[in-house]
């Protein structure tokens, strides 16, 4: 499946968060850049890093008027837990945590399909990050990045943007 293309309206969704309260692309449009981010499941060593590196950066995003979201198939209580306990002796996590259950929105935004791990292969989500202007429209995809530094290439992609 393909990524939706750059310059295009992102993909429009309505997920439960981490609370079990809805939350939309729409919420956001007109107000915010969103940084929207697929991980593959909650407090693993490589999303935890991942998780944990978005969270110490979200005072920066929230001077580029940028929000996080990061999506998984993981159930609402798993992102609950992951919220209040991302990796042992870290601090809760600070952004808002979508439970994409049966994969639809990962369908829709082409992050969702053949992986190996482990000399195994399955299908599965896919790390891939998304910029998402004010407008709704996608500036950016992140395919290319390690979990340890995923915060980094962020900031960077947005200043390469003009965000902030």
């Amino acid at each position: 499946m393909a990524h939706p293309k750059i310059g295009n309206m992102a993909p429009a969704f309505t997920l439960s968060d981490q609370d079990g309260n809805p939350v939309s692309l729409k919420d956001f449009k007109g107000e915010k850049n969103v940084v929207l981010f697929f991980y593959p499941k909650a407090k693993t060593p490589g999303c935890s890093v991942q998780a944990c590196g978005m969270r110490d950066i979200k005072a920066e995003l929230e001077k580029r008027d940028t929000v996080i979201l990061g999506i998984s198939p993981d159930p609402v209580a798993k992102l609950k837990k992951f919220e209040e306990n991302p990796k042992k002796e870290e601090a809760p996590l600070n952004f808002t945590l979508l439970s994409d259950e049966g994969h639809v929105i990962a369908d829709k935004y082409g992050v969702w399909g053949p992986k190996k791990f482990m000399g195994r292969e399955f299908d599965g989500l896919i790390r891939t990050s998304f910029i998402i202007g004010k407008d709704g429209r996608l500036l950016e995809i992140l395919t290319k990045f390690k979990t340890s530094t995923h915060h980094d290439t962020v900031l960077e992609t947005l200043s390469d943007l003009g965000i902030g």
